[in-house]
């Protein structure tokens, strides 16, 4: 995608003015990412230019709500990766069993399709109620989403090869119930699960926990932003805790590069040093 120096300039005095009225701060976010972005929103939102849309999200929180979609781009999937849910059922979660109680933070939740896995897995492996889930994301209107725990039924069958293939022990059917083209799902995944805003860009530690699951997140990250979300990472997590990243990410050419042992390369899993 070609743009000019203009819109550049514009998408810059957009995000500026984002954060200023909003504290929402995108302005460490790839600006490859953010511009794509962008034009997405004006295309879809009806918007000449960044100039007329900029004038509106001041004036306006809804529409700046709207554009939230676009620049956040909340889209998940329950088990995405499944090898890297196997190797936490398989590998990580040994150790935590030898906790008599531990937290685990996933950072950039989304919709909380992650969350409500995780739930599944440590269910599963009788660790349910041992564990506190913090899910944190910026979006609210994916938070409140989350908080529903109610996902459309046409991905039944994705969700349920993902989770047969991560390691399943039973039939993920067995957690939730369909009701009118949709999955609810049970109350008990909710119990552990603390959905909250919390954002990488401007807020800082909240609470010490054995595991950090951030994946697809930092990918779009410029180099800065995602020194600072690595930096909350193992500040976050105990002595020798575990930090799960997305398949296309690396810690490589970060400032904590040496901070981290790298477990579990294909999956993409590390430990803090």
């Amino acid at each position: 995608m070609t743009l000019s120096a203009d819109f550049d300039l514009e998408v810059r005095l957009l995000l500026e003015a984002i954060f200023s009225k909003y504290n929402y701060d995108f302005r460490g976010y790839s600006k490859t990412s953010v511009h794509r972005r962008v034009q997405s929103a004006l295309e879809q939102m009806g918007f000449q230019n960044v100039s007329a849309l900029q004038e509106r999200v001041i004036r306006d929180p809804k529409t700046f709500h709207e554009l939230l979609q676009f620049l956040t781009v909340p889209t998940s999937e329950m088990f995405r990766d499944p090898a890297y849910f196997r190797v936490i059922r398989e590998k990580i979660v040994p150790v935590l069993r030898t906790y008599p109680s531990f937290k685990i933070w996933i950072a950039g939740c989304s919709t909380g399709e992650e969350a409500y896995s995780f739930s599944i897995l440590l269910h599963e492996e009788g660790l349910g109620s041992r564990a506190m889930i913090y899910a944190t994301d910026i979006n609210p209107r994916s938070l409140k989403m989350a908080e529903r725990g109610i996902f459309a039924a046409e991905r039944i069958r994705e969700y349920t090869q993902n989770y047969q293939a991560s390691g399943g022990r039973a039939s993920l059917a067995d957690y939730f119930e369909a009701h009118y083209g949709a999955m609810l799902f049970a109350k008990k995944l909710k119990e552990n699960i603390v959905f909250a805003d919390h954002s990488l860009a401007t807020d800082e530690v909240f609470a010490e926990t054995v595991l950090v699951s951030c994946r697809n997140v930092m990918i779009y990250f410029d180099d800065a932003l995602q020194n600072r979300a690595l930096r909350l990472f193992y500040e976050s997590l105990s002595h020798k805790g575990f930090l799960g990243i997305g398949m296309k990410e690396s810690l490589r050419f970060t400032a904590f590069n040496d901070k981290f042992e790298e477990l579990y390369k294909e999956e993409k899993i590390y430990r803090r040093i």
